[in-house]
C-alpha cells in the first residue's frame, strides 16, 4: 500500500476518477441491463406485472444512465490517448457489438412501450431489448478480462511481428477467461437489478419474486467468480496474484464478503434498501479489485498509466472541466431520480 500511494500523482488521479465513473455506469446502467434480463426470464401468473414494474423503473432514467459510459469515454482519450488508441483499435470488434447491443436495446424499449399496441409486434421487440440486455454485459465483462489478462498487451507485440488478424484482434478478448468474466458481469447485473426492483415494488407478491430472483442471482455470482478465478489461475496469472497475494487484497476480499454476507442477511430478513446498499457496495469493490490488481498499468502490461498519460496542463485542464461539468451534472440526476421516484408505487 505504501508504494502504491508513492507513486501515486496526476495521472494517477485522473485514472482513479475514470474508475470512479465506470463504478457509477456499473450500479447504475448495470442494473438496467439486469431488468432487461428480468424481463426475458419473467414468469409465472405475474409475468406481466413484472414486465410493468421493470419498464416503469428504468423507463425514466436508462437513457440518463449512460452519460458515466461517456465520461469515461471522453476521459480516457483525452488523458491517456495511447491507451484509447490501443483499446479502440484491438478492441473495435467488441466495442461495437457493445454500442450496437446499447442502441438496440434502448430503441427496442422505445418501440415497445410507444409503437404498435399489437402483442406479436411488442413481443418482439420485447425479445430485442431482452437478447440486447443479455448480450451486452457479457461483452463488456470480456473487454474488461481481455484488459486484464494482459492479452491486449501480447496483441500489441503480434501486431508488430506481423501476427494475424485473429491473434491481434479476435484472441485477446474471445477465450475462456474474458467469458468468464463476461458470465460473471452478466450475474452481477443480474443481481442488482433484482435488488433494486425489490426496493420498487409495492405489491408483497412482486416483491418476493424479485427477492428470490435476487438469492439466485446471488448463486449465481458466488459460481460465477469461482469460476473466473480457477481460469485466473492458467490465463491471467497477474489477476490472480493481484486479487490473492497484493498488500490490499485482504481488505478488500473482507470488504466484499461482508457486503455480500449483508446484502443476502438483508433480503433473507426483508430489509430491503439495506440489501440495495450492500449489494451495489459488492460490486463497487469488486470493480476496485479489478482495477487495483492491474495497477500501475492501464494496459497490463505494456502501457502504464504514467507513460500513457497525457502532457499535465491537458490532465489539470481535464480536472477543472470535470469539476464543472459534474456540478452541473450530478445535481442534474439527483432530480431526475427524486423527480421519478415511486413511479412504480402502484405496482
Amino acid at each position: 500500500m505504501r508504494e502504491l500511494l508513492s507513486t501515486f500523482g496526476l495521472p494517477e488521479l485522473v485514472a482513479a476518477l475514470i474508475v470512479v465513473a465506470l463504478n457509477a455506469y456499473v450500479i447504475m446502467a448495470g442494473a438496467d441491463f439486469g431488468g432487461g434480463i428480468w424481463d426475458l426470464l419473467a414468469s409465472g401468473s405475474r409475468r406481466e406485472h413484472q414486465r410493468a414494474l421493470i419498464a416503469n423503473s428504468i423507463g425514466p432514467v436508462w437513457e440518463a444512465n449512460h452519460v458515466w459510459l461517456i465520461v469515461v469515454v471522453v476521459m480516457l482519450f483525452t488523458a491517456f490517448p495511447a491507451a484509447f488508441s490501443v483499446l479502440g483499435t484491438l478492441l473495435h470488434i467488441p466495442l461495437t457489438l457493445m454500442l450496437i447491443g446499447i442502441v438496440m436495446r434502448g430503441s427496442a424499449f422505445v418501440f415497445r412501450s410507444y409503437g404498435s399496441r399489437a402483442r406479436t409486434t411488442r413481443n418482439r421487440w420485447g425479445a430485442a431489448f431482452s437478447i440486447a440486455s443479455l448480450v451486452t454485459p457479457i461483452v463488456l465483462g470480456m473487454v474488461i478480462g481481455a484488459i486484464a489478462s494482459g492479452g491486449i498487451g501480447d496483441a500489441v507485440a503480434k501486431l508488430g511481428q506481423g501476427g494475424t488478424f485473429g491473434e491481434v484482434y479476435v484472441a485477446p478478448w474471445f477465450g475462456e477467461f474474458p467469458l468468464a468474466v463476461g458470465l460473471f458481469a452478466l450475474s452481477l447485473f443480474a443481481f442488482l437489478a433484482a435488488v433494486y426492483l425489490t426496493v420498487e415494488a409495492r405489491d408483497e407478491l412482486l416483491r418476493d419474486d424479485f427477492r428470490t430472483r435476487a438469492l439466485a442471482a446471488a448463486a449465481a455470482v458466488f459460481v460465477s467468480a469461482g469460476i473466473a478465478l480457477l481460469i485466473a489461475q492458467r490465463d491471467a496469472p497477474r489477476v490472480a496474484a493481484g486479487v490473492s497475494g497484493a498488500p490490499w487484497s485482504l481488505v478488500l476480499h473482507l470488504c466484499t464478503a461482508a457486503a455480500a454476507i449483508t446484502a443476502i442477511l438483508a433480503l433473507w430478513r426483508r430489509t430491503f434498501r439495506l440489501a440495495r446498499v450492500a449489494a451495489a457496495a459488492q460490486v463497487s469493490f469488486i470493480l476496485w479489485g479489478w482495477a487495483l490488481s492491474q495497477y500501475p498499468y492501464i494496459i497490463p502490461t505494456r502501457v502504464a498509466i504514467a507513460d500513457a498519460a497525457a502532457p499535465p496542463i491537458t490532465l489539470r485542464l481535464l480536472l477543472i472541466g470535470l469539476g464543472v461539468g459534474g456540478a452541473i451534472l450530478i445535481p442534474s440526476l439527483r432530480y431526475l431520480f427524486r423527480t421519478f421516484a415511486g413511479r412504480a408505487a402502484d405496482l
